[in-house]
């Protein structure tokens, strides 16, 4: 038979079989054993009065919210069908320990609601990652390739009245573990929560609004504690071990995102805004283009207005940026939180807006609003001991439109100030030598950190250079400084003017930084208006404004914070010059630290607070070691449009580098004895401790001879060429006159100078064995990847190995006219480090 008859006798054959009726007896399977299968049609919509009875409690907004008996139901008109709408979970209330607080941020999504094709509606996540334009071809590319995952399904329980809109049951949604309205994986966990308590999980309450919908829920989730040392991975709350279950309170707020979108501004380098992007595909590129556009609230005018501000004159805006202020916040820190925000308002007037941005106290005994609703910002209140507060916002994926913010402030933010303060101008302010400020003066501390945080909020990022556009000896000029402060914005980490001297007279207007110079250009960057019809034309007109403004006024310039190899771009410095800068602060810490037990006296401390203080100072020391630090190897990075002149990245000046190593000689390497203070540190210190100095040297000194500092020296003497640039060999030929000056002097070498001595040559014996970099450890593995050098098949190999060379002949030269056994027995042991090192054999 031919092979196809065969298969087509088999198939007919088999057809046969199977319709065959079976006889009574003749199953080979107890029928008891075979699964049934419901054939029933699956219940369809009901009438939508019987969904929606007479008992149901209903509120329009968003979402028509409809509770009947314990079911919650969302009605959902056909107009927001593929809507694009916000999703913004926060705690409202939260297990303690656990280093979360209520207001804070868990989860942000974008949805859409979409028409099924059996009688449901779908729930999508959407993702904005590629972006075309619905008249272009590859547009439908774009749409195959992008598809938003479904996150949950809803049957159609009942259509509306007028058939425009459709009726849900949201109350398994709401109260599951659903990630788009609940903890995110990574909160689980970080608290080592296990499955949601469906017992113990509701909806407390769902309030809709005409542009937002808010609903409160509790989850509680099983949760079994750690047993043992905690693992890095999670952290068992306190409420684990005593119930084994964690409750949370949580708000999930849905948001109408506009249905005309803003027009975005294009991110410029040379601002420092925050940014979101998106891929643009089109029909007429020749390349994939990047969107990338700045992060700010839509200030309009009011219609009537429009002419008026496009002349410039300062009128209101339509919508006003309004921040409340947490009830829970202390009432004597509440006036100065609002001026931190109201100080905003003179910059925003450079953008044609009067009364554009304002804070006020939150309406206690209005039972409308919440302030976990969307629709307001706030400034939160946390219990807790933190020392920081932040300053986030929630904006619009698609244009960076802000929405809203709710900034975080932690109680403890003002053990933090009370220390920057005391440390920094406790020299020169006698109001600020006692461990319990005034009031006014703590709550003009509030005030200057409310100012920058708001500042982010707005989409400024941190400013780190812009202090480095004043001169030191201007932070010393009581006019100048008192008129123009210390640094030209508040976005930077400059904290207090700590240069200033007491001869100056500097009143506390110098002290502290203020919204300043690049502050107010940088909101007018961003907010004026430009009179473009799109983001290009748009981009050309802001370009022009950065040219104008940067050749008028060199102040302005940013200096981005995530910059590890530009010395201008440091936190918590002043001037353009660290090394100056850095010798007026250790003046002032002289001063400072033979009055600390004077300063820190409060009656029953047992030398606490001068243990704290103590610290505090020494950390600032180290701060300035790290500010002179960054200039070794320093490569200066300029952002520029092809209009402006000059190179975007030059080496640090060659004489800034070198002066750098004198610094660093002189202040740390030769033993800072006046840091020890034996009549203070015997009231607190423990002597077989490693005390603070040993780790500051040691910091220094392991990060000065590094292989990635030392091979960047040598890559940009190959590129600027060697007489533009600090080379290797004469680093290390300066630092040797430092750290070794003993070989010629035949003092004793203290104990501080051998284990320094001994620090220096562990690492360059590691340089030419050890081909792993360590200098920037918090990189991403795609950066740090970057600046891993194998020295062996470099440069610096070769110089180290000479300097090692010549090292140890001067040291073997010195033995003989050591007189300190201690030191000859050091340098004897050095002396065969180095041998072994240049020859294992």
């Amino acid at each position: 038979m031919k092979r196809w008859t065969f298969l087509i006798w088999l198939l007919l054959s088999a057809t046969f079989v199977y319709s065959q009726k079976k006889k009574p007896g003749t199953d080979t399977v107890p029928s008891s054993t075979v699964k049934k299968v419901n054939t029933a049609p699956k219940a369809g919509p009901k009438k939508y009065d019987e969904v929606i009875t007479e008992q149901a409690v209903t509120t329009k907004g968003l979402f028509t919210v409809h509770k009947v008996d314990d079911k919650w139901y969302f009605e959902i008109p056909d107009s927001l069908f593929n809507k694009e709408i916000l999703t913004v979970t926060r705690f409202s209330k939260v297990a303690g320990g656990g280093s979360i607080y209520g207001g804070e941020l868990v989860n942000q999504q974008t949805i859409s609601w979409e028409r099924g094709l059996t009688d449901n509606v779908l729930l999508r996540v959407v993702t904005l990652i590629s972006f075309a334009d619905s008249t272009n071809k590859i547009y439908t590319a774009v749409k195959n390739s992008n598809v938003n995952p479904i996150a949950q399904s809803f049957d159609i329980k009942a259509y509306g009245k007028d058939s425009n809109s459709v009726v849900i049951d949201v109350t398994d949604f709401f109260k599951g573990d659903n990630q788009v309205v609940s903890l995110n994986p990574s909160i689980k966990k970080n608290y080592n929560l296990m499955s949601l308590s469906s017992d113990r999980s509701f909806i407390e309450t769902i309030h809709t609004f005409p542009i937002n919908t808010e609903v409160r829920t509790t989850k509680t989730y099983i949760s079994i504690p750690q047993t043992g040392a905690p693992s890095t991975q999670s952290v068992s709350l306190p409420a684990s071990n005593a119930a084994g279950a964690v409750t949370f309170e949580l708000n999930t707020s849905f948001i109408m995102l506009p249905d005309k979108p803003m027009q975005k501004r294009l991110f410029d380098p040379r601002v420092g805004y925050f940014a979101d992007d998106y891929t643009v595909y089109g029909d007429n590129q020749q390349k994939v283009k990047d969107d990338v556009f700045i992060v700010h609230w839509n200030l309009e005018p009011k219609p009537e207005d429009m002419e008026k501000w496009k002349r410039g004159e300062l009128v209101e805006p339509k919508k006003p940026i309004i921040y409340y202020i947490d009830p829970a916040t202390p009432k004597q820190w509440r006036p100065y939180l609002i001026m931190g925000v109201n100080d905003w308002q003179k910059a925003f007037e450079k953008a044609g807006f009067k009364n554009a941005i304002m804070a006020k106290e939150w309406p206690e005994n209005d039972t409308t609003m919440s302030l976990d609703d969307a629709r307001f910002s706030v400034i939160r209140y946390f219990a807790s001991d933190i020392e920081n507060a932040y300053g986030p916002n929630i904006h619009d994926p698609r244009t960076g439109e802000i929405l809203e913010s709710h900034i975080g402030w932690y109680h403890n933010v003002m053990q933090l100030l009370h220390d920057w303060y005391f440390i920094q101008t406790a020299a020169v302010d006698p109001n600020a030598r006692k461990m319990k400020f005034d009031d006014s003066l703590m709550g003009q501390l509030i005030r200057f950190v409310s100012s920058h945080e708001i500042g982010h909020t707005l989409g400024l990022r941190h400013n780190m250079g812009s202090s480095s556009k004043t001169p030191v000896e201007n932070l010393r000029n009581k006019a100048w400084v008192e008129a123009n402060g210390h640094t030209a914005s508040i976005m930077d980490y400059a904290r207090f003017n700590y240069v200033a001297q007491p001869e100056d007279h500097i009143s506390e207007v110098g002290l502290f930084p203020r919204i300043g110079d690049y502050d107010k250009w940088a909101i007018q960057w961003g907010y004026s208006y430009s009179g473009a019809k799109n983001e290009k034309e748009d981009a050309k007109i802001t370009n022009k404004w950065i040219l104008d403004s940067l050749s008028a006024n060199p102040r302005l310039w940013f200096g981005t914070e995530s910059n590890p190899f530009d010395p201008r771009s440091q936190t918590e410095d002043l001037g353009d010059n660290a090394m100056i800068a850095s010798n007026y602060g250790i003046l002032n810490l002289k001063r400072i630290l033979v009055n600390l037990p004077e300063w820190t006296k409060e009656e029953g401390d047992k030398y606490d607070n001068l243990d704290e203080m103590y610290t505090q100072l020494a950390i600032q020391f180290s701060r300035y070691m790290g500010h002179v630090l960054k200039n070794v190897g320093g490569i200066y990075e300029t952002p520029k449009s092809i209009e402006q002149s000059g190179d975007v990245y030059t080496p640090t000046p060659t004489g800034l580098q070198k002066d750098a190593i004198n610094f660093l000689n002189k202040q740390l390497f030769e033993t800072p004895y006046w840091l020890l203070d034996k009549n203070i540190l015997n009231k607190f210190s423990n002597p077989v401790t490693v005390d603070i100095l040993s780790k500051i040297q040691a910091n220094t000194m392991n990060s000065l001879l590094n292989a990635a500092r030392l091979n960047r020296m040598v890559l940009s003497a190959n590129r600027f060429g060697s007489a533009n640039t600090y080379d290797v060999d004469n680093m290390l030929t300066d630092l040797k006159k430092g750290v070794w000056s003993e070989l010629t002097s035949k003092n004793p070498i203290d104990n501080y100078r051998r284990d320094l001595q001994k620090l220096y040559v562990d690492n360059l014996i590691n340089m030419i064995s050890v081909t792993t970099n360590q200098e920037l450890p918090n990189l991403p593995p795609q950066l740090a990847a970057l600046f891993n050098t194998n020295v062996k098949n470099t440069d610096v190999s070769s110089i180290v190995r000479a300097h090692l060379s010549s090292l140890r002949s001067e040291i073997v030269s010195a033995i003989p006219g050591t007189s300190d056994k201690l030191s000859k027995y050091h340098l004897q042991d050095l002396a065969q480090r180095i041998k072994v090192a240049l020859d294992p054999k």
